[in-house]
């Protein structure tokens, strides 16, 4: 059996899937944006909201000082270095000429040099002096330079100090403030997922199934996918429990959802052919027969068995001979496929 549903008519439908889609996807895109934006509900948490405005100014003015006097010591340091590199480098020129004066002196032996001897040894001194100065002007920066550091390595510690208190309690506030985040998100998502159950439960075979259908893809996606990341994990026991209660839910809806088409089916199989022909519909039978299961109970057939005219299983009649010209046809058939004939029986669409 093929199925029966017209061309035109499954074309649209394969349309209206199309339009739940669509319909369902803009959602989507409106849902991710409001699901996002919620976390700009509340301001955004700062370290120095939980510190001590005093002590924390106090702490921050003398880290700031700190750090201006190590650069200042440090510059100061660089230029004394400096100095020192100029003076040794004019003494050690002086000290070089000096000795080559000394040779040529001595070569000369003159007694009238003694005065220059003198002087030049004088200048020598000086030099030396420079030099030793320029190296007490260095030894002192570096004397600055450490106390400077140890001025900032103090002032960190006691920032440290005063931060550790601090960002114990801005990731405490953290923690709550995605807490209540999430709860908003939650309050967002889970009408949206009961109003999609309701929808499934009353509403999917309504004339607006496309719309009903793109709503329950959006508040499942809402639910599972959007609000899921944000789900605190505690450890992954609140994931867990959360698993397994959806689970038990889920459970119990299709137990329920089985134990009443087993009633309906009990009860649809217990009431006269005529009246259970009744109950079914065109495009459904013939979509069942297709499968080779039986549009009554559901069981499966062997149709490409010419003798079979009744389900061995509920006993509804499946092939019949037309009235008009005696030919074996479904028993569902409005028309008769050989003669054209008019079916014994109309099934609503």
């Amino acid at each position: 059996m093929s199925n029966r549903l017209r061309l035109t008519q499954r074309w649209m439908q394969r349309a209206l899937w199309l339009v739940a889609f669509v319909f369902a996807g803009f959602l989507i895109g409106l849902g991710g944006k409001l699901v996002d934006n919620l976390w700009d509900v509340e301001p955004p948490l700062r370290l120095e909201q939980f510190i001590d405005p005093a002590q924390g100014g106090a702490v921050k003015l003398a880290s700031e000082q700190a750090e201006r006097a190590l650069q200042r010591a440090d510059d100061a340091r660089d230029q004394a270095a400096q100095k020192h590199k100029v003076a040794r480098a004019n003494a050690a020129t002086a000290q070089s000429t000096f000795a080559n004066w000394l040779m040529t002196r001595r070569v000369t032996a003159r007694p009238d040099q003694d005065s220059e001897l003198i002087e030049r040894t004088r200048a020598l001194d000086q030099l030396k002096a420079a030099e030793r100065q320029a190296l007490a002007q260095v030894e002192e920066q570096d004397q600055a330079l450490l106390d400077a550091h140890q001025a900032r390595e103090r002032a960190a510690k006691a920032q440290a100090a005063l931060e550790t208190p601090a960002r114990a309690a801005l990731a405490k506030a953290e923690r709550a403030r995605e807490l209540r985040v999430f709860l908003y998100r939650l309050a967002l998502t889970l009408p949206l997922l009961v109003v999609a159950g309701w929808l499934f439960a009353k509403k999917r075979h309504t004339p607006s199934w496309p719309f009903v259908w793109g709503f329950i893809f959006f508040a499942t996606f809402a639910f599972f996918v959007e609000l899921v990341p944000y789900l605190p994990s505690y450890g992954g026991y609140v994931r867990y429990i959360v698993g397994i209660v959806v689970t038990v839910l889920a459970g119990r809806y299709a137990i329920a959802a089985l134990q009443r088409y087993l009633a309906r089916q009990q009860a649809s199989e217990a009431l006269p052919e005529a009246k259970r022909r009744q109950t079914l519909r065109y495009d459904m039978v013939y979509t069942r027969l297709a499968k080779s299961v039986c549009p009554g109970c559901e069981r499966p057939l062997d149709l490409k068995n010419t003798g079979l005219d009744f389900c061995p299983h509920c006993g509804i009649g499946l092939f019949d001979a037309c009235a008009s010209c005696h030919t074996r046809k479904s028993a569902f058939a409005r028309f008769c496929f050989a003669c054209g004939a008019p079916g014994q029986l109309a099934l609503p669409d």
